[in-house]
């Protein structure tokens, strides 16, 4: 795919940028909780949420489709599948699906596509086999295929060394199955999607700060009925391309505002950014608007929070690399394991287009300057694809292998065309 440099900016308006894909994910894990159908509009269309549609219709779920509006009724039990659970690309549904299903009576195998197949899985496969999960995978059940035998599940008092919000919600959902009262806790708090959503289905959770008290499930839980919020992490690439381009405004309408999701916009804001927020009522999550415009963003060093930006950092590197000064991103080891390794691939790619970059071990160090337009590698990760799309409309920019932006952000060519990007396939 070839961007070419929008030199004159833009003014927009959006409404449609894509649904958050963290909450669509645990929309349709956590319908099988309730005995009653659960319903979300703008549920996101997107290859990796429909993946998970699919596995839990394999688990014996009614799905329902009208457009973006996805009802789900759950069966009585959950369905012994007869094929393969294929999570594609999503580490999301893989990591949450091993904890739903450690303590469900069956046989359960789950796939994805080859680069989810070399992301670690040991993180959450370690402390279930401790209290009684049988889970068997490549390398002793680091890497998938994964392969599960439901067991009757003891209860638990794990302390997680990595703030990761799979993690916290694989293990919730185990501890739903186990015998006793469970206990969770993180040094930093993580995304709680999790904590608000089965909050609001009344779940036996209980929560204070990073800690919480879990109890195994006696009843269903009542049933969801939302409105699935935009996406924040894919917001940003369209409020970054704003404030890197010359005579650019934009409103994004309807976007997640929860705290632990907004960190990176935080990070722009630090470094000079024109970005402002008004808040709508507050449902089961803060929603409201985001407005952004043209500015002249200066070097920051960011080493706190970093749970709360892993996803945004990819474009935060073009930032980073547009701004004035040198710009350090550290504590971001989390980095190394995404979709690829995202440290690597930034850095080898910024490099191509004469930015001077570093790598370092859990981040990245890099100075601002003026990009050239060359050829790019996605290594398959639609992070790093969208954020040189972004950059492309500065210095225009060809990439290779765009097929991974469909995993999580179908629109996101058509909302750069509607920009006034133009680009060739």
């Amino acid at each position: 795919m070839k961007i070419k440099a929008l030199k004159d900016g833009f003014k927009a308006k959006l409404e449609n940028v894509a649904a958050d894909k963290s909450i669509s994910h645990r929309f349709a894990i956590f319908a099988l909780l309730s005995d009653k159908t659960s319903t979300a509009k703008n549920y996101l269309l997107a290859e990796d949420t429909l993946n998970t549609l699919k596995i839990i219709e394999n688990l014996g779920a009614k799905v329902e489709r009208n457009g973006s509006e996805v009802c789900i009724s759950p069966s009585a039990r959950i369905k012994e599948p007869t094929c393969i659970l294929e999570c594609g690309n999503s580490g999301t549904a893989m990591r949450l699906m091993i904890g739903f299903l450690a303590g469900v009576a069956g046989f359960f195998v789950l796939s994805g596509d080859k680069y989810l197949n070399k992301r670690p899985m040991k993180r959450i496969c370690e402390p279930l086999r401790e209290i009684g999960a049988k889970i068997m995978g490549r390398e002793d059940a680091n890497f998938a295929p994964i392969c599960i035998e439901g067991q009757k599940l003891k209860n638990f008092n794990y302390i997680s060394e990595i703030s990761s919000a799979q993690i916290k919600t694989a293990m919730i959902l185990a501890g739903f199955r186990a015998d006793k009262i469970s206990y969770f806790k993180e040094s930093f708090l993580s995304r709680n999607h999790s904590e608000n959503m089965l909050s609001f289905m009344e779940a036996p959770l209980k929560i204070k700060q990073t800690s919480l008290e879990i109890s195994p499930l006696k009843k269903p839980l009542k049933p969801l009925n939302i409105t699935i919020p935009n996406d924040p992490s894919s917001a940003f690439y369209f409020i970054l391309a704003a404030l890197i381009l010359p005579n650019s405004q934009i409103c994004i309408k309807n976007v997640l505002l929860n705290p632990t999701r907004i960190e990176a916009y935080k990070v722009l804001e630090k470094m000079g950014a024109n970005i402002s927020y008004k808040f709508d009522e507050k449902n089961f999550e803060q929603i409201g608007t985001i407005y952004a415009s043209s500015s002249k963003l200066q070097a920051i060093e960011v080493s706190e929070n970093i749970p709360w930006l892993i996803d945004e950092a990819p474009a935060l590197a073009i930032a980073f690399a547009l701004a004035n000064g040198t710009s350090v991103l550290k504590n971001a080891k989390e980095l190394r394991v995404k979709e690829s390794d995202r440290i690597k691939a930034m850095i080898t790619n910024l490099q191509k287009c004469g930015i001077e970059a570093e790598e370092l071990e859990d981040g990245f160090k890099i100075t601002g300057g003026t990009p050239k337009s060359t050829l790019i590698e996605s290594f398959g990760d639609h992070r790093i694809a969208m954020s040189f799309a972004i950059l492309g409309l500065v210095c225009s920019m060809e990439i290779d292998d765009c097929s991974c932006i469909a995993t999580s952000f179908p629109n996101f060519i058509a909302l750069l065309e509607n920009l006034g990007a133009q680009i060739d396939y």
